[in-house]
């Protein structure tokens, strides 16, 4: 019997399917046809974002750590041996974790726009942990990215900078 996950599953790998293949069958004067922006009489800026090693690490680390947190939490939910408060509870934890990954990428995205650096953010509680991916280590900028991230808190928040 197919159930609602298998037949959405089968639909999404179908779809990618015929696309790829579409892909795979065009000319290569259709693909050079697609190049809108094929005018070299304009001058474009090529921005290349190189992420520092030590920022990757900590996204993977963080990433793992976040995701066995999620299934655990969802292994509770599942349960058929977990009791109702235990479930409750689970649901709360994970709704928990959603929300600071929200304000992780308000955060990094905040840093992103104001300041042009990569960050990673770390929040447990009321301490925020901002890695920077900067080879300059200034401190009135990481007072400046202090107040700029405050700013998105109603309570007061212990926020440190780093440099990376």
């Amino acid at each position: 019997m197919i159930n609602k996950q298998n037949l959405w599953f089968i639909s999404l790998f179908s779809l990618i399917m015929v696309l790829s293949i579409y892909y795979l069958t065009m000319s290569n004067d259709t693909l050079s046809t697609l190049n809108v922006n094929s005018n070299t009489d304009e001058a474009t800026d090529i921005v290349i974002s190189e992420e520092n090693d030590t920022l990757v690490a900590l996204k993977v680390a963080d990433e793992e750590e976040l995701l066995a947190k999620m299934e655990e939490l969802e292994n509770i939910l599942l349960s058929d041996i977990a009791t109702l408060q235990e479930k409750n509870d689970a649901y709360e934890k994970l709704q928990s974790l959603n929300k600071t990954e929200s304000e992780k990428e308000t955060i990094v995205k905040l840093i992103k726009e104001e300041y042009k650096l990569d960050s990673v953010v770390k929040i447990e509680n009321t301490n925020i942990t901002i890695t920077i991916a900067s080879t300059k280590h200034d401190a009135t900028l990481a007072n400046n990215i202090i107040r700029s991230v405050q700013a998105l808190y109603d309570n007061n928040m212990y926020i440190t900078v780093k440099f990376s």
